[in-house]
């Protein structure tokens, strides 16, 4: 009987197909998904209140438009997060990028500009007094 228990797995773990999200887009995401389903119900009410023709229908249309604006803000934090976070750690150079020669001509530059005082100050150039 263990034979069988052993042979017989409940799943089967693959490798995932995407990578995890990052943490503070994953928390923008469940904020906005956790406002968007409150904003759900509270239209739901609303609209229920209303056939109902209860006096709660007018308040609850008011809280209804005023979660849209908010979960509408919600994935529009969601985006920017998701944003920011690529522009910060996501970004990825290839030696073929503009921006990576312009880095690389500015530091040879910098570098040969550094390079011209020394090679002035080791020949006895400029700085050097004359009379010993």
């Amino acid at each position: 009987m263990s034979d069988m228990a052993e042979q017989r797995q409940l799943w089967i773990e693959e490798p995932a197909k995407r990578r995890r999200m990052p943490d503070p887009v994953r928390t923008a995401a469940v904020r906005a998904v956790l406002i968007s389903a409150i904003t759900l119900i509270q239209a739901m009410v609303a609209f229920l209140c209303t056939l109902a023709d209860s006096w709660l229908a007018f308040p609850m249309v008011l809280s209804s438009v005023a979660s849209t604006v908010v979960a509408t803000w919600g994935v529009l934090d969601v985006w920017v997060t998701r944003q920011v976070w690529n522009q910060r750690h996501g970004v990825v150079s290839v030696p073929a990028s503009t921006a990576r020669r312009l880095r690389k001509e500015r530091r040879r530059a910098r570098r040969s500009a550094r390079k011209a005082p020394e090679s002035i100050r080791r020949h006895g150039g400029a700085g050097q007094l004359t009379h010993p």
